[in-house]
């Protein structure tokens, strides 16, 4: 395969988007850290499971979810579980499998950070873009979530979520 440089457009396209990115992800960490007690790491996983079913998920469902490591999510769910937020289960169909519940403590955490993480989102990003900027954005995000989702099958699911979304 051949390398092609990126042009100085390129370029500019990429660093503006790595540095947002990092930054806002930063920001949002802190700010959600600072307002609600959780990390972003600890909202994410909390999000997933109090969407889920009886608020629980296989571990795998929800590494696949959250699109970490095993062992990232392993450690965050360490953390998690020590602090109340979460509890692991024995999978019944599964013995070598184990099963993620939210607590109570976690439903109520999640849901009182949910309105300062919405807030946060706003402020920092979407009051920022015209309405042709947020359908670009959303048009970008399903264009690299489906290119992603060629070459890893766990991300084909995440790719139909995109599409699906209004």
């Amino acid at each position: 395969m051949e390398s092609r440089p990126l042009t100085a457009p390129e370029q500019r396209a990429w660093e503006g988007w790595r540095r947002m990115q990092a930054g806002l992800a930063s920001q949002l960490n802190r700010q959600l850290l600072h307002r609600a007690g959780l990390s972003e790491a600890d909202f994410v996983i909390l999000d997933a499971l109090l969407g889920a079913p009886d608020h629980r998920l296989r571990a795998l469902a929800l590494r696949c979810e959250v699109q970490w490591e095993k062992s990232r999510l392993s450690h965050q769910l360490a953390r998690m579980q020590h602090r109340g937020l979460v509890v692991r289960e024995e999978c019944v169909e599964d013995s070598r499998g184990a099963v993620v519940r939210l607590t109570g403590a976690g439903q109520a955490a999640v849901r009182a950070a949910a309105a300062h993480r919405t807030e946060m989102i706003r402020s920092y990003l979407l009051d920022l873009l015209t309405p042709a900027q947020l359908d670009a954005l959303a048009g970008i995000s399903a264009a690299v979530l489906a290119r992603l989702a060629e070459e890893d099958p766990h991300r084909r699911a995440l790719a139909d979520l995109a599409d699906d979304r209004p």
